[in-house]
Parts: C-alpha cells; structure tokens; sequence
C-alpha cells in the first residue's frame, strides 16, 4: 500500500461517522428533530388536517 492510498484510507475513515453512540452531535440532532416537528405541524394546520 501506498503512502498516498493509506492518508485516503485513514481520512475516510475519520470522515465515516455513522451516528452511532459514540457520535457527540445531541444538540444538532435534537434541532433538527424539533425543527422537523413544527414543519410537520405548520404543513398539518395550513392544509387544514387538522
């Protein structure tokens, strides 16, 4: 393996995240998940479903 082919390896690597427990990223995700509740509910109301 090349010098080159082995910095690609290990920068995709960091790059890789699956979200899993280790992921620190609770702020962002609790946004957008909030975010994507009131959309919902704002979409909900204007076309009158509810």
């Amino acid at each position: 393996m090349t010098a080159t082919a082995a910095a690609t390896t290990t920068t995709a690597r960091r790059r890789a995240r699956t979200g899993g427990p280790e992921d620190r990223s609770k702020l962002l995700e609790n946004l957008l998940g909030w975010t994507l509740v009131v959309v919902v509910a704002m979409f909900v109301t204007q076309a009158g479903l509810m």
